[in-house]
């Protein structure tokens, strides 16, 4: 059952997050001297949600400063001002599941009313730099992370890459939480025991990994950006993304990126975007689908991150 009396403090994606339902993905915070930043609280929202259209209630509703959502038979979410999550259950006793739209849907949300801008992807620390890793679900982003992880590279994110201009205005990687999600598949290519491991939910062959050994906790300039997706194909094909198309490749993987103009932030989205494609290259990585390939798309990708560095 979930708490209403104890609160627990976590630091995620540079912010410190005070909530009400316990997130142990998140790096917890115990010398606490601020107010927080983000207030996760449980909060009676039937009705104002019975208050609004059930034609649009399939979706994300848009209202002001203020983005809803319901998931059928679980819960009711409401993001505000980019600083409180509120949500409203149906059923007590699925936390699990709650917790998984707090740190998806809901921050990547949250983000975007902060104006930073979330990427559907992963984030590795290479020499310096973060580099991202784009793409559709089912794409290969977090077992293409776990292999940069499994030679020695650290994970700034997994499954929600968070951008932000900091220094001279130039576009950096903010770190999330030190945990990955990989399916049975990728458990099996790793030679990694599932009984090791904690299912997302019940009854779902993803698990969670955590990775505090492996995490890089502060954040990094943006050194480059690779979409990748699986193809036909017998090997890797890698090719620079030319800049007419690298709006396209940006918008199609900004998180929740149907909200952008819903929420009126598609001129702060084109600048940010814009910013991102004039300061790192951006490629296409097609990978073959009938085999396993991690391994060698991080020597490839290491090659060009390498080639572009002696430039």
């Amino acid at each position: 059952m979930l708490s209403t009396e104890k609160t627990y403090t976590y630091t995620t994606f540079g912010l410190m997050a005070e909530s009400v339902l316990p997130l142990p993905e998140l790096e917890k915070l115990t010398d606490i001297e601020k107010e927080a930043d983000i207030t996760i609280k449980k909060k009676d929202l039937s009705n104002v949600w019975s208050k609004i259209n059930p034609l649009i209630r399939t979706s994300f509703v848009v209202d002001g400063n203020r983005v809803m959502f319901e998931v059928p038979g679980l819960a009711v979410f409401s993001i505000e001002d980019g600083k409180t999550i509120s949500f409203s259950t149906y059923d007590s006793d699925n936390d699990d599941k709650i917790r998984l739209y707090i740190l998806g849907s809901c921050l990547g949300i949250l983000l975007m009313q902060r104006k930073v801008l979330p990427l559907h992807g992963s984030a590795i620390a290479i020499e310096g730099k973060a580099y991202a890793f784009i793409g559709e679900s089912g794409a290969g982003k977090s077992t293409l992370a776990s292999s940069f992880v499994n030679k020695g590279y650290k994970l700034l994110s997994d499954d929600v890459v968070a951008i932000s201009l900091m220094e001279e205005n130039q576009p950096w990687v903010i770190p999330s939480y030190p945990q990955q999600k990989l399916w049975q598949e990728s458990l099996n290519a790793f030679g990694m025991n599932s009984t090791d491991y904690q299912p997302l939910f019940d009854r779902t062959t993803k698990f969670s990994i955590p990775v505090q050994a492996d995490f890089y906790n502060k954040p990094l300039p943006l050194g480059g950006i690779f979409e990748l997706a699986g193809a036909d194909i017998v090997s890797i094909d890698l090719q620079p993304i030319e800049k007419l198309h690298r709006f396209q490749v940006m918008h199609e993987h900004t998180y929740r990126r149907s909200l952008i103009e819903r929420m009126h932030m598609m001129d702060w989205h084109f600048k940010i975007c814009a910013k991102c494609i004039s300061s790192v290259p951006i490629y296409r990585l097609n990978r073959p689908t009938s085999t396993f390939t991690a391994h060698e798309i991080v020597t490839t990708v290491l090659s060009v991150i390498k080639g572009e560095k002696n430039k």
